[in-house]
Protein backbone atom coordinates (compact mmCIF):
# COMPACT_ATOMS: atom_id res chain seq x y z
CA UNK A 1 0.00 0.00 0.00
CA UNK A 2 1.36 3.67 -0.77
CA UNK A 3 2.38 5.79 2.02
CA UNK A 4 0.50 8.59 2.09
CA UNK A 5 2.11 12.28 2.39
CA UNK A 6 0.46 14.72 4.44
CA UNK A 7 -0.59 18.33 3.27
CA UNK A 8 2.39 19.24 5.62
CA UNK A 9 5.14 17.04 4.65
CA UNK A 10 6.77 18.11 1.21
CA UNK A 11 6.88 15.31 -1.56
CA UNK A 12 10.37 14.64 -1.50
CA UNK A 13 9.43 13.18 1.97
CA UNK A 14 8.75 9.67 0.15
CA UNK A 15 11.16 11.12 -2.92
CA UNK A 16 14.14 12.28 -3.38
CA UNK A 17 14.05 13.04 -6.85
CA UNK A 18 15.33 16.16 -8.62
CA UNK A 19 16.06 18.06 -5.16
CA UNK A 20 18.65 19.96 -4.40
CA UNK A 21 19.98 19.64 -0.82
CA UNK A 22 21.92 21.81 1.18
CA UNK A 23 22.81 21.71 4.90
CA UNK A 24 21.93 25.53 5.53
CA UNK A 25 19.79 28.11 3.51
CA UNK A 26 20.15 31.53 4.11
CA UNK A 27 16.80 34.14 3.50
CA UNK A 28 17.98 37.18 2.51
CA UNK A 29 21.03 38.48 0.51
CA UNK A 30 21.37 41.74 2.74
CA UNK A 31 24.35 42.38 5.67
CA UNK A 32 22.84 40.07 7.98
CA UNK A 33 22.17 37.28 5.42
CA UNK A 34 26.01 37.02 3.91
CA UNK A 35 27.53 37.28 7.37
CA UNK A 36 25.32 34.43 8.40
CA UNK A 37 25.97 32.50 5.24
CA UNK A 38 30.31 33.31 5.28
CA UNK A 39 29.90 32.47 9.20
CA UNK A 40 28.60 29.10 8.33
CA UNK A 41 29.91 28.25 4.84
CA UNK A 42 33.79 29.31 7.06
CA UNK A 43 32.34 25.92 9.27
CA UNK A 44 32.37 23.42 6.05
CA UNK A 45 28.78 23.87 5.48
CA UNK A 46 27.24 23.55 2.51
CA UNK A 47 25.41 26.58 2.30
CA UNK A 48 22.79 28.91 -0.17
CA UNK A 49 21.58 31.78 0.30
CA UNK A 50 17.96 32.78 -1.26
CA UNK A 51 17.41 36.53 -2.32
CA UNK A 52 13.91 37.72 -3.64
CA UNK A 53 15.14 40.86 -5.31
CA UNK A 54 17.14 41.00 -8.65
CA UNK A 55 20.29 42.19 -7.02
CA UNK A 56 21.79 41.07 -3.27
CA UNK A 57 22.64 43.82 -0.40
CA UNK A 58 18.74 44.33 0.71
CA UNK A 59 18.62 48.10 2.18
CA UNK A 60 22.40 49.18 1.30
CA UNK A 61 21.84 47.48 -2.82
CA UNK A 62 23.14 50.03 -5.44
CA UNK A 63 19.96 50.55 -7.99
CA UNK A 64 19.26 53.08 -10.80
CA UNK A 65 16.40 55.25 -10.08
CA UNK A 66 16.61 57.96 -13.53
CA UNK A 67 18.48 57.44 -16.46
CA UNK A 68 22.56 57.95 -15.13
CA UNK A 69 21.61 58.57 -11.83
CA UNK A 70 21.75 55.37 -8.66
CA UNK A 71 21.16 55.73 -5.29
CA UNK A 72 22.79 53.00 -3.00
CA UNK A 73 21.51 52.96 0.72
CA UNK A 74 18.46 54.33 2.71
CA UNK A 75 20.77 54.95 5.47
CA UNK A 76 22.75 58.22 6.17
CA UNK A 77 25.83 55.81 7.14
CA UNK A 78 27.44 52.26 7.17
CA UNK A 79 26.71 51.34 10.58
CA UNK A 80 28.78 49.64 13.20
CA UNK A 81 30.32 46.57 12.30
CA UNK A 82 30.91 44.41 15.15
CA UNK A 83 35.02 43.94 15.64
CA UNK A 84 34.67 40.08 15.44
CA UNK A 85 32.92 39.93 12.09
CA UNK A 86 35.95 41.98 10.39
CA UNK A 87 38.66 40.07 11.62
CA UNK A 88 36.90 36.69 10.84
CA UNK A 89 36.71 37.51 7.39
CA UNK A 90 39.51 39.50 7.33
CA UNK A 91 37.69 42.36 6.09
CA UNK A 92 39.64 45.62 4.78
CA UNK A 93 37.30 48.48 4.00
CA UNK A 94 38.00 52.40 4.53
CA UNK A 95 35.79 53.78 6.67
CA UNK A 96 35.61 57.59 6.30
CA UNK A 97 33.87 59.69 9.16
CA UNK A 98 32.91 63.51 7.79
CA UNK A 99 34.51 66.16 9.83
CA UNK A 100 31.23 67.58 9.89
CA UNK A 101 28.88 64.69 10.22
CA UNK A 102 25.57 66.69 11.16
CA UNK A 103 24.52 69.95 10.85
CA UNK A 104 20.76 72.02 10.72
CA UNK A 105 19.32 74.64 9.39
CA UNK A 106 16.15 76.67 8.92
CA UNK A 107 14.81 80.11 9.32
CA UNK A 108 16.03 79.78 12.91
CA UNK A 109 20.02 79.62 12.18
CA UNK A 110 22.50 77.07 11.06
CA UNK A 111 24.59 74.98 13.52
CA UNK A 112 27.77 72.91 12.02
CA UNK A 113 28.23 69.66 14.51
CA UNK A 114 32.09 68.96 13.67
CA UNK A 115 33.24 65.55 14.91
CA UNK A 116 36.12 66.95 17.31
CA UNK A 117 34.59 68.05 20.10
CA UNK A 118 36.95 70.96 21.12
CA UNK A 119 36.02 72.19 17.45
CA UNK A 120 32.10 72.28 18.45
CA UNK A 121 32.75 73.47 21.85
CA UNK A 122 34.24 76.72 20.23
CA UNK A 123 31.23 76.98 17.75
CA UNK A 124 28.86 76.41 20.38
CA UNK A 125 30.67 79.03 22.55
CA UNK A 126 29.27 82.40 20.65
CA UNK A 127 25.48 80.67 21.15
CA UNK A 128 25.62 79.78 24.71
CA UNK A 129 29.21 79.62 27.02
CA UNK A 130 27.23 76.89 29.36
CA UNK A 131 26.83 74.42 26.41
CA UNK A 132 30.13 75.13 25.32
CA UNK A 133 31.64 74.11 28.36
CA UNK A 134 29.49 70.98 29.06
CA UNK A 135 29.78 69.77 25.47
CA UNK A 136 33.11 67.47 25.75
CA UNK A 137 31.63 65.75 28.96
CA UNK A 138 28.00 65.27 27.40
CA UNK A 139 30.20 64.02 24.25
CA UNK A 140 32.38 61.90 26.52
CA UNK A 141 29.38 60.42 28.51
CA UNK A 142 27.35 59.10 25.56
CA UNK A 143 29.62 57.43 24.12
CA UNK A 144 31.08 55.92 27.20
CA UNK A 145 27.71 54.31 27.27
CA UNK A 146 27.25 53.47 23.79
CA UNK A 147 30.70 51.76 24.73
CA UNK A 148 28.64 49.65 26.88
CA UNK A 149 25.90 48.88 24.47
CA UNK A 150 28.81 48.00 21.93
CA UNK A 151 29.65 45.11 24.24
CA UNK A 152 25.86 44.31 25.00
CA UNK A 153 25.62 44.16 20.96
CA UNK A 154 28.77 41.49 20.16
CA UNK A 155 26.61 39.12 22.87
CA UNK A 156 24.02 37.03 22.22
CA UNK A 157 20.70 38.84 24.05
CA UNK A 158 21.36 37.90 28.05
CA UNK A 159 19.35 34.98 29.33
CA UNK A 160 17.80 36.81 33.03
CA UNK A 161 17.07 33.27 34.02
CA UNK A 162 19.69 31.28 33.31
CA UNK A 163 21.38 28.15 35.07
CA UNK A 164 23.90 27.63 32.59
CA UNK A 165 27.64 28.22 33.89
CA UNK A 166 28.52 28.93 30.20
CA UNK A 167 25.51 32.17 30.03
CA UNK A 168 26.49 32.82 34.16
CA UNK A 169 30.36 33.48 33.05
CA UNK A 170 29.01 35.89 30.29
CA UNK A 171 26.92 37.71 32.74
CA UNK A 172 29.80 38.12 34.75
CA UNK A 173 31.52 39.75 31.66
CA UNK A 174 28.85 42.02 31.17
CA UNK A 175 28.66 42.79 34.71
CA UNK A 176 32.28 44.04 34.86
CA UNK A 177 32.43 45.97 31.65
CA UNK A 178 28.91 47.69 33.53
CA UNK A 179 31.33 48.01 36.52
CA UNK A 180 34.24 49.60 35.08
CA UNK A 181 32.14 52.23 33.61
CA UNK A 182 32.85 54.03 37.20
CA UNK A 183 29.82 55.15 40.01
CA UNK A 184 28.52 57.92 37.97
CA UNK A 185 28.47 56.44 34.56
CA UNK A 186 26.72 53.37 36.16
CA UNK A 187 24.33 55.79 37.54
CA UNK A 188 23.99 57.49 34.37
CA UNK A 189 23.37 54.41 32.01
CA UNK A 190 20.24 53.12 34.27
CA UNK A 191 18.89 56.63 34.62
CA UNK A 192 19.26 57.54 30.48
CA UNK A 193 17.75 54.29 28.98
CA UNK A 194 14.08 54.83 29.57
CA UNK A 195 14.05 58.81 29.10
CA UNK A 196 12.85 60.58 26.38
CA UNK A 197 15.45 62.50 24.21
CA UNK A 198 14.14 65.95 25.15
CA UNK A 199 14.85 65.21 29.15
CA UNK A 200 18.12 64.15 28.46
CA UNK A 201 19.11 67.33 26.27
CA UNK A 202 16.98 69.48 28.53
CA UNK A 203 19.19 68.25 31.58
CA UNK A 204 22.43 68.93 29.45
CA UNK A 205 21.82 72.12 27.29
CA UNK A 206 20.01 75.27 26.47
CA UNK A 207 20.63 75.91 23.08
CA UNK A 208 17.92 74.93 20.57
CA UNK A 209 19.39 74.54 17.71
CA UNK A 210 21.87 71.96 19.19
CA UNK A 211 19.00 70.50 20.94
CA UNK A 212 17.32 69.90 17.78
CA UNK A 213 20.26 68.38 16.17
CA UNK A 214 20.71 65.85 18.41
CA UNK A 215 17.15 64.93 19.41
CA UNK A 216 16.41 63.59 15.71
CA UNK A 217 19.07 60.33 16.72
CA UNK A 218 16.34 59.54 19.53
CA UNK A 219 13.72 59.20 16.79
CA UNK A 220 15.21 57.46 14.08
CA UNK A 221 12.84 55.33 11.70
CA UNK A 222 10.51 55.57 15.46
CA UNK A 223 6.84 56.67 15.45
CA UNK A 224 7.49 58.67 18.59
CA UNK A 225 8.29 62.16 19.08
CA UNK A 226 10.91 63.30 21.58
CA UNK A 227 9.20 63.10 24.66
CA UNK A 228 8.69 59.53 24.34
CA UNK A 229 10.17 57.45 26.78
CA UNK A 230 12.92 55.37 25.78
CA UNK A 231 13.92 57.39 22.94
CA UNK A 232 17.21 58.55 25.21
CA UNK A 233 18.34 54.58 24.57
CA UNK A 234 17.17 55.27 20.31
CA UNK A 235 19.67 58.24 20.56
CA UNK A 236 22.62 55.93 22.44
CA UNK A 237 21.62 52.86 19.99
CA UNK A 238 22.56 54.70 16.80
CA UNK A 239 25.82 56.09 18.31
CA UNK A 240 27.70 52.41 18.75
CA UNK A 241 30.71 52.57 17.39
CA UNK A 242 30.91 56.26 16.64
CA UNK A 243 34.15 58.10 17.07
CA UNK A 244 34.21 60.06 20.11
CA UNK A 245 32.08 63.67 19.77
CA UNK A 246 30.62 62.00 16.68
CA UNK A 247 26.89 62.42 16.00
CA UNK A 248 25.04 60.83 13.18
CA UNK A 249 28.37 59.96 11.86
CA UNK A 250 29.50 56.45 12.34
CA UNK A 251 31.53 56.84 8.65
CA UNK A 252 31.12 55.73 4.73
CA UNK A 253 32.57 53.15 3.05
CA UNK A 254 34.88 54.85 0.58
CA UNK A 255 34.51 52.43 -1.97
CA UNK A 256 30.75 52.87 -2.41
CA UNK A 257 27.40 52.18 -0.50
CA UNK A 258 27.47 48.47 -0.88
CA UNK A 259 31.45 48.01 -0.61
CA UNK A 260 30.66 45.85 2.67
CA UNK A 261 28.31 43.72 0.70
CA UNK A 262 30.56 42.97 -2.18
CA UNK A 263 33.28 42.40 0.42
CA UNK A 264 30.87 39.47 2.22
CA UNK A 265 29.79 38.16 -0.76
CA UNK A 266 33.30 37.65 -1.83
CA UNK A 267 34.10 36.29 1.42
CA UNK A 268 30.66 33.97 1.14
CA UNK A 269 31.37 32.63 -2.10
CA UNK A 270 34.98 31.65 -1.64
CA UNK A 271 33.77 29.57 1.40
CA UNK A 272 31.64 27.87 -0.97
CA UNK A 273 28.55 29.37 -0.48
CA UNK A 274 25.74 29.25 -3.24
CA UNK A 275 23.63 33.28 -4.12
CA UNK A 276 20.47 32.60 -6.18
CA UNK A 277 18.74 35.67 -6.71
CA UNK A 278 14.98 36.25 -7.32
CA UNK A 279 14.62 33.06 -5.57
CA UNK A 280 12.05 33.91 -3.72
CA UNK A 281 10.76 32.17 -0.64
CA UNK A 282 7.14 31.33 -0.42
CA UNK A 283 6.96 28.52 2.23
CA UNK A 284 9.37 27.28 5.35
CA UNK A 285 8.90 23.47 5.26
CA UNK A 286 8.27 21.48 8.51
CA UNK A 287 8.18 17.87 9.13
CA UNK A 288 8.05 16.45 12.72
CA UNK A 289 8.50 19.53 14.24
CA UNK A 290 11.85 20.24 12.42
CA UNK A 291 12.50 22.81 9.18
CA UNK A 292 12.90 20.88 6.19
CA UNK A 293 13.49 22.82 3.61
CA UNK A 294 12.00 25.92 1.89
CA UNK A 295 9.47 25.92 -1.05
CA UNK A 296 10.35 29.12 -3.44
CA UNK A 297 7.12 30.64 -5.07
CA UNK A 298 7.52 29.04 -8.45
CA UNK A 299 6.90 26.09 -6.45
CA UNK A 300 10.52 24.74 -6.56
CA UNK A 301 11.38 23.17 -2.85
CA UNK A 302 14.81 22.73 -1.55
CA UNK A 303 16.13 20.77 1.35
CA UNK A 304 17.98 21.74 4.47
CA UNK A 305 17.81 20.54 8.25
CA UNK A 306 18.63 24.30 9.14
CA UNK A 307 16.90 27.93 7.81
CA UNK A 308 18.13 31.42 8.64
CA UNK A 309 15.94 33.92 7.88
CA UNK A 310 16.80 37.34 7.95
CA UNK A 311 13.19 38.67 6.62
CA UNK A 312 11.53 40.34 9.69
CA UNK A 313 9.85 38.03 12.00
CA UNK A 314 6.76 38.34 10.84
CA UNK A 315 7.30 37.73 7.28
CA UNK A 316 9.35 34.89 8.69
CA UNK A 317 7.03 33.52 11.21
CA UNK A 318 3.36 34.21 9.94
CA UNK A 319 4.09 34.37 6.01
CA UNK A 320 6.30 31.54 5.74
CA UNK A 321 5.51 29.38 8.17
CA UNK A 322 2.28 27.00 8.64
CA UNK A 323 0.83 28.03 11.47
CA UNK A 324 -0.13 24.45 12.81
CA UNK A 325 3.76 24.19 13.69
CA UNK A 326 3.84 27.36 16.46
CA UNK A 327 2.19 27.78 19.30
CA UNK A 328 -0.84 30.09 19.70
CA UNK A 329 0.65 31.98 22.53
CA UNK A 330 4.04 32.93 20.42
CA UNK A 331 1.90 33.52 17.25
CA UNK A 332 0.10 36.06 19.12
CA UNK A 333 3.57 37.60 20.79
CA UNK A 334 4.49 37.87 17.34
CA UNK A 335 1.46 39.20 15.84
CA UNK A 336 1.57 41.94 18.83
CA UNK A 337 5.35 43.20 17.74
CA UNK A 338 5.29 47.00 16.78
CA UNK A 339 6.80 48.15 13.43
CA UNK A 340 4.81 51.31 12.46
CA UNK A 341 7.07 52.40 9.51
CA UNK A 342 7.24 55.96 9.31
CA UNK A 343 9.84 57.04 6.86
CA UNK A 344 9.49 57.73 3.57
CA UNK A 345 12.44 59.12 0.59
CA UNK A 346 12.47 61.06 -1.71
CA UNK A 347 15.42 60.90 -4.72
CA UNK A 348 16.09 63.72 -6.47
CA UNK A 349 18.39 63.50 -9.73
CA UNK A 350 19.86 67.28 -9.77
CA UNK A 351 21.23 69.21 -12.79
CA UNK A 352 23.83 70.79 -10.43
CA UNK A 353 23.61 71.84 -6.57
CA UNK A 354 22.13 74.82 -5.17
CA UNK A 355 24.53 78.13 -4.63
CA UNK A 356 23.64 78.14 -0.99
CA UNK A 357 24.18 73.93 -0.39
CA UNK A 358 26.82 73.26 1.66
CA UNK A 359 28.69 76.88 2.31
CA UNK A 360 31.82 76.66 4.42
CA UNK A 361 31.44 73.04 5.82
CA UNK A 362 31.56 69.22 3.90
CA UNK A 363 29.06 68.27 1.71
CA UNK A 364 29.17 64.50 3.23
CA UNK A 365 27.15 64.76 6.11
CA UNK A 366 23.78 64.74 7.10
CA UNK A 367 21.67 68.23 7.25
CA UNK A 368 18.86 68.31 9.00
CA UNK A 369 16.11 71.26 8.40
CA UNK A 370 14.50 70.86 12.07
CA UNK A 371 15.40 73.46 14.00
CA UNK A 372 13.58 72.68 17.66
CA UNK A 373 12.34 69.73 18.91
CA UNK A 374 8.65 71.54 19.44
CA UNK A 375 8.35 71.18 15.59
CA UNK A 376 9.58 67.47 16.08
CA UNK A 377 7.23 66.86 18.44
CA UNK A 378 4.33 68.23 16.20
CA UNK A 379 5.25 66.17 13.42
CA UNK A 380 5.15 63.11 15.37
CA UNK A 381 1.48 64.34 16.50
CA UNK A 382 0.26 64.15 12.88
CA UNK A 383 1.24 60.52 12.43
CA UNK A 384 -0.76 59.14 15.74
CA UNK A 385 -3.83 60.33 13.22
CA UNK A 386 -2.50 58.37 10.48
CA UNK A 387 -1.23 62.11 8.80
CA UNK A 388 1.35 63.64 7.23
CA UNK A 389 2.55 66.78 9.04
CA UNK A 390 2.65 70.26 6.49
CA UNK A 391 6.03 70.29 8.31
CA UNK A 392 7.39 66.99 8.30
CA UNK A 393 10.85 66.41 9.54
CA UNK A 394 13.55 66.24 7.12
CA UNK A 395 17.05 65.82 6.38
CA UNK A 396 19.06 65.08 3.77
CA UNK A 397 22.71 63.13 2.97
CA UNK A 398 23.93 64.38 -1.00
CA UNK A 399 25.16 60.66 -1.80
CA UNK A 400 27.63 62.07 -4.57
CA UNK A 401 30.17 64.16 -2.16
CA UNK A 402 30.51 60.60 -1.01
CA UNK A 403 30.66 58.39 -4.44
CA UNK A 404 30.52 60.90 -7.79
CA UNK A 405 29.98 57.94 -9.77
CA UNK A 406 26.62 57.62 -8.70
CA UNK A 407 25.45 60.62 -11.29
CA UNK A 408 26.80 61.98 -14.51
CA UNK A 409 29.97 63.55 -13.95
CA UNK A 410 28.74 67.62 -12.72
CA UNK A 411 25.58 66.17 -11.61
CA UNK A 412 24.46 65.24 -8.23
CA UNK A 413 22.02 62.74 -6.37
CA UNK A 414 20.17 64.07 -3.34
CA UNK A 415 18.46 61.73 -0.62
CA UNK A 416 15.84 63.25 1.58
CA UNK A 417 14.77 61.34 4.63
CA UNK A 418 11.34 61.95 5.81
CA UNK A 419 9.64 61.53 9.36
CA UNK A 420 6.97 61.25 9.80
CA UNK A 421 5.39 59.42 6.92
CA UNK A 422 2.82 56.71 8.35
CA UNK A 423 2.51 53.46 6.95
CA UNK A 424 -1.55 53.44 7.34
CA UNK A 425 -3.21 56.79 6.48
CA UNK A 426 -5.35 58.09 8.26
CA UNK A 427 -9.69 58.47 7.13
CA UNK A 428 -9.37 55.52 4.55
CA UNK A 429 -6.25 57.08 2.72
CA UNK A 430 -4.14 55.39 0.51
CA UNK A 431 -0.66 55.82 -0.61
CA UNK A 432 -1.30 56.03 -4.00
CA UNK A 433 0.38 58.61 -6.58
CA UNK A 434 -1.37 61.07 -5.96
CA UNK A 435 -0.22 60.61 -2.06
CA UNK A 436 3.11 60.52 -3.01
CA UNK A 437 3.03 63.37 -5.18
CA UNK A 438 1.50 65.48 -2.74
CA UNK A 439 4.64 63.85 0.10
CA UNK A 440 6.97 65.30 -2.65
CA UNK A 441 5.85 68.44 -3.17
CA UNK A 442 6.35 69.34 0.33
CA UNK A 443 9.27 68.00 0.79
CA UNK A 444 10.72 70.09 -2.04
CA UNK A 445 9.00 73.32 -1.00
CA UNK A 446 11.38 72.57 2.44
CA UNK A 447 14.35 71.94 0.43
CA UNK A 448 13.66 74.79 -1.63
CA UNK A 449 12.79 77.68 1.36
CA UNK A 450 16.15 76.01 2.70
CA UNK A 451 17.96 76.40 -0.77
CA UNK A 452 16.77 78.97 -3.10
CA UNK A 453 16.88 78.05 -7.03
CA UNK A 454 16.72 73.80 -5.66
CA UNK A 455 13.38 73.23 -7.31
CA UNK A 456 15.20 74.48 -10.66
CA UNK A 457 18.10 72.43 -10.70
CA UNK A 458 15.90 69.29 -10.04
CA UNK A 459 15.86 66.95 -13.16
CA UNK A 460 13.48 63.95 -11.59
CA UNK A 461 11.88 63.16 -8.52
CA UNK A 462 11.23 59.97 -7.03
CA UNK A 463 9.34 59.31 -3.66
CA UNK A 464 9.51 56.16 -1.34
CA UNK A 465 6.69 55.65 0.59
CA UNK A 466 6.21 52.79 3.38
CA UNK A 467 4.09 51.33 1.10
CA UNK A 468 6.62 51.45 -1.33
CA UNK A 469 9.27 50.14 1.15
CA UNK A 470 7.20 46.99 1.94
CA UNK A 471 6.96 46.11 -1.72
CA UNK A 472 10.61 46.48 -2.50
CA UNK A 473 12.00 45.18 0.38
CA UNK A 474 9.28 42.68 1.77
CA UNK A 475 10.06 45.08 5.09
CA UNK A 476 6.43 44.40 6.96
CA UNK A 477 4.73 47.94 7.10
CA UNK A 478 7.63 49.64 5.49
CA UNK A 479 9.49 49.45 8.94
CA UNK A 480 13.54 49.59 8.22
CA UNK A 481 13.70 48.71 11.59
CA UNK A 482 12.25 45.43 11.24
CA UNK A 483 10.21 46.31 14.61
CA UNK A 484 10.60 49.68 16.08
CA UNK A 485 13.42 49.91 19.13
CA UNK A 486 10.90 50.52 21.88
CA UNK A 487 11.88 49.88 25.60
CA UNK A 488 9.98 46.73 25.54
CA UNK A 489 11.30 45.09 21.81
CA UNK A 490 15.14 45.80 22.28
CA UNK A 491 18.32 42.86 24.01
CA UNK A 492 16.32 39.92 25.44
CA UNK A 493 12.75 41.02 25.00
CA UNK A 494 13.93 41.04 20.95
CA UNK A 495 11.52 40.13 19.03
CA UNK A 496 9.22 38.64 22.07
CA UNK A 497 10.88 38.34 25.28
CA UNK A 498 11.72 34.17 25.52
CA UNK A 499 12.94 34.09 22.37
CA UNK A 500 15.75 36.72 21.80
CA UNK A 501 18.56 34.23 21.34
CA UNK A 502 18.06 33.39 17.57
CA UNK A 503 16.83 29.86 17.80
CA UNK A 504 12.49 29.58 16.90
CA UNK A 505 10.40 27.13 18.37
CA UNK A 506 11.17 25.06 15.56
CA UNK A 507 14.33 23.06 15.34
CA UNK A 508 16.16 23.85 12.92
CA UNK A 509 14.85 27.64 12.47
CA UNK A 510 16.75 30.99 13.18
CA UNK A 511 16.34 34.59 12.71
CA UNK A 512 19.21 36.77 11.56
CA UNK A 513 18.14 39.96 10.65
CA UNK A 514 17.68 43.18 12.68
CA UNK A 515 14.26 42.38 13.69
CA UNK A 516 16.10 40.68 16.56
CA UNK A 517 19.37 41.19 18.72
CA UNK A 518 20.89 43.76 18.51
CA UNK A 519 18.60 45.86 15.77
CA UNK A 520 19.08 47.96 13.04
CA UNK A 521 22.49 49.97 12.75
CA UNK A 522 24.69 46.90 13.97
CA UNK A 523 25.76 45.94 10.40
CA UNK A 524 25.63 41.92 10.45
CA UNK A 525 25.60 41.72 14.06
CA UNK A 526 22.26 39.61 13.93
CA UNK A 527 23.71 37.47 11.26
CA UNK A 528 26.40 36.85 13.25
CA UNK A 529 25.25 35.62 16.09
CA UNK A 530 22.31 33.69 14.53
CA UNK A 531 25.30 31.75 13.19
CA UNK A 532 27.15 31.18 16.19
CA UNK A 533 23.69 29.39 17.42
CA UNK A 534 23.62 27.33 14.28
CA UNK A 535 26.99 25.81 14.77
CA UNK A 536 26.58 25.58 18.89
CA UNK A 537 23.43 23.62 18.32
CA UNK A 538 25.40 21.32 15.65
Amino acid sequence: MPRVTSRHEPFWASADVGIESFDAIVIGAGINGLVAAAALGRAGRKVLVLERAERIGGQVRVEEFAPGFKAGSWSSDAGWVPPSIIETFNLKLDLVTPDVPLSVRGPAGSLALASDPGRLSETLRPLSRTDADRWPQFATRVHRVAGFLEALYQLPAIDIATTSLRELVALLGVGRRFRSLGREDMTEVLRILPMSIQELLDDWFETSLLKAALGVGGVQDLRQGPRSGGTAFVFLHHLTGAPLGSMRGRGYWRAGPDALVGALDERAKGYGVSIRSQAKVAQILVREDAVAGVMLETGEEIRASVVVSTADPATTLRGMVDPVWLDPEFLRAVGNIKYRGCTAFVLYAMERLPESLGGPDPLDGVVSLTTDLVSLERASDAAKYGAVSDHPHVEYIVPTARWPALAPPGKHVILARVQYAPYALGEGAEWDASASDRLGHVITTALERAHPEFEDRVLYRQVVTPRDLERRDGLTQGALSQGELTLDQILFMRPVPGWARHRMPIAGLYLGGSGTHPGPGIAGGAGWLAARAVLDDR
